[in-house]
């Protein structure tokens, strides 16, 4: 089943492009850099999650019941979902170490600290990759990572209620050349970074799965020192998206992955 959605595409640009995080010392405000909205057909994977496989594409849907209580609102759910989580990875992509260092909740409310990430990205390009590795673990063991085949995955799952707005979509890899990317700064109050943008290409096949529930997730990958496929990922703004309907709330998992 095909839908249309609308998602804002990166510039290509012989200017350097970044994004400012938290401006001026206030938390939530963002400079961006120029996007172009464009209509997108989007296939539905609700009911042929397997089409996709980690392995093979860089991506799972896949179903996990969480035991930590308040995810996001209370104070004494993370180690709790962590374990969970290394388990999870452990389990589905055949990991043999996993170091979850970051969990981020996305409101889609325009008073929300952080809202869905509305650009075609990617989470990192290689040298973002590279300096992450070294911020996380220290330059020593690193170079250990490095000598074997290690990745960053991302864990995203809706929080409260099922989506019914916004939900998150991916470009199949099979369909993304390498001149759809491009190097886009982040500028935190505290650190930089880099992420791929992703220019608009008509190739691109979009997929999605409808109405993910608290017990839906996906897990993909957005960095691999071993090639595995990385996705271009956003937002989508469904185009019967209508007023009313609960704000997608969402929970955004990053974690450091080493394979055997």
């Amino acid at each position: 089943m095909r839908d249309m959605a609308v998602v804002n595409y990166h510039v290509v640009s012989d200017q350097p492009q970044s994004f400012g995080f938290d401006r001026d010392g206030i938390a939530g405000r963002l400079e961006s850099p120029e996007l172009i909205p464009t209509a997108v057909p989007v296939r539905d994977l609700r009911h042929e999650p397997e089409h996709m496989q980690f392995r093979r594409d860089g991506i799972a849907f896949s179903h996990h019941r969480t035991r930590a209580i308040g995810i996001g609102s209370a104070s004494n759910w993370q180690a709790e979902y962590d374990r969970e989580l290394a388990e999870l990875l452990l389990r589905e992509i055949g990991a043999v170490e996993v170091l979850i260092f970051d969990h981020t909740v996305r409101v889609d409310d325009p008073n929300a600290t952080r809202r869905p990430a509305r650009n075609v990205h990617n989470d990192f390009s290689q040298a973002g990759a590279e300096q992450r590795l070294i911020d996380l673990v220290g330059s020593d063991r690193a170079t250990e990572f490095e000598r074997g085949h290690y990745g960053f995955v991302n864990v995203w799952r809706p929080l409260d209620h099922p989506v019914k707005t916004s939900p998150l979509g991916f470009i199949h890899p099979n369909s993304a050349s390498a001149e759809d990317w491009m190097t886009i700064d982040l500028v935190y109050p505290d650190r930089n970074g880099e992420i791929l943008g992703v220019a608009a290409n008509d190739d691109h096949q979009w997929i999605y799965m409808s109405e993910m529930t608290p017990e839906d997730i996906v897990i993909f990958n957005v960095y691999d020192n071993r090639g595995r496929p990385f996705l271009g990922h956003s937002a989508l703004d469904m185009q019967d998206d209508a007023e009313g309907r609960h704000p997608r709330k969402s929970l955004e998992s990053r974690t450091l992955v080493r394979y055997r």
